[in-house]
């Protein structure tokens, strides 16, 4: 298997397309081994797991990859129950965790906090999401799966639509297409556009367009990524209540995409996706979570390896 080549996943753009594609390849290998073949990948290795936001699917996701690999992981979900409600800084709760374990997952609400972390770490460490920047991993499952269900990425019509501005998994999914050919509408209100450095920025490698109404382009896409409405990220929260169900993908928009178009979420969803959805064909994001599994375990293989 060939060598991924990097200590840290701090940012999406950190990767070229050959590395997506030793993750993808590596995700494909361990999920057709054995029981016995793949829990011998990591172990002995220990997993910490330090987030001080709320997770479900990444926390759940890692510390299952991680266990299916042989390892095992320890760490805290709740800063109720962590040394930071005494003072700790993250600094020194980064550098206690690193003589632990072998591989540290941070979620933080502050931009910039995994790249800090590993500056100071001298184990691996991967971004869970970091503030209103990224989230890495969540990019290397949303490209995966597409890959898997569309059997490609390149040529495909791509539409997100939702909160564009605040959601950190739009910018690693963008940061990550730059790499393939594909024609990308950017759907949302315009308080919720995507933040303008980032336009500069994408507007250089990526084919883009932004509109407000999904009406203009939902019979052209392949794959509809639904976001929700941050709440979180609002300063004033009667803002984010005018926001609130700015859209809304029921059966009427399922009816007018193509028969072989997919829609994906990164979860959790509000009421930005009908229940009805679901049972439709073009339903996959209940698959796109469980790719995260084989994609993070693949990650942590390949870390690990690199690593020792």
């Amino acid at each position: 298997m060939n060598r991924l080549d990097i200590r840290d996943i701090i940012s999406i753009k950190d990767f070229t397309r050959d590395q997506l594609e030793i993750v993808f390849t590596a995700a494909d290998y361990i999920s057709k081994l054995s029981y016995e073949e793949r829990s011998s990948l990591c172990r002995g290795k220990i997993l910490g797991y330090a987030f001080y936001e709320p997770s479900t699917r990444t926390r759940l996701s890692f510390e299952a990859a991680m266990a299916s690999v042989g390892g095992s992981s320890l760490g805290f979900s709740n800063t109720a129950t962590a040394s930071t409600q005494k003072g700790e800084s993250l600094a020194d709760t980064i550098r206690i965790m690193a003589g632990y374990v072998d591989v540290v997952i941070l979620r933080h609400p502050l931009d910039g906090s995994s790249r800090f972390a590993a500056e100071i770490s001298d184990k691996p460490i991967i971004n869970a999401a970091s503030g209103t920047e990224e989230h890495p991993t969540q990019a290397l499952l949303d490209i995966y799966t597409i890959k898997k269900e569309k059997g490609t990425v390149d040529g495909l019509n791509i539409g997100i639509i939702g909160d564009l501005k605040h959601g950190r998994t739009v910018y690693s999914l963008l940061y990550a297409l730059i790499h393939y050919d594909v024609k990308v509408y950017l759907i949302s209100p315009e308080s919720l556009k995507i933040r303008p450095e980032s336009i500069f920025e994408l507007g250089k490698s990526i084919s883009f367009t932004e509109i407000t109404d999904i009406e203009e382009c939902i019979d052209e896409l392949d794959v509809l990524y639904v976001t929700r409405i941050q709440r979180e990220r609002f300063t004033d929260q009667e803002e984010y209540e005018k926001m609130r169900g700015s859209y809304v993908v029921g059966l009427d928009i399922v009816g007018r995409m193509k028969k072989d178009a997919i829609i994906m979420h990164p979860l959790p969803r509000l009421d930005e996706i009908s229940p009805d959805v679901d049972g439709t064909s073009h339903a996959r994001y209940f698959e796109q979570a469980r790719y995260g599994k084989d994609i993070r375990a693949a990650l942590l293989h390949l870390l690990l390896a690199d690593s020792s």
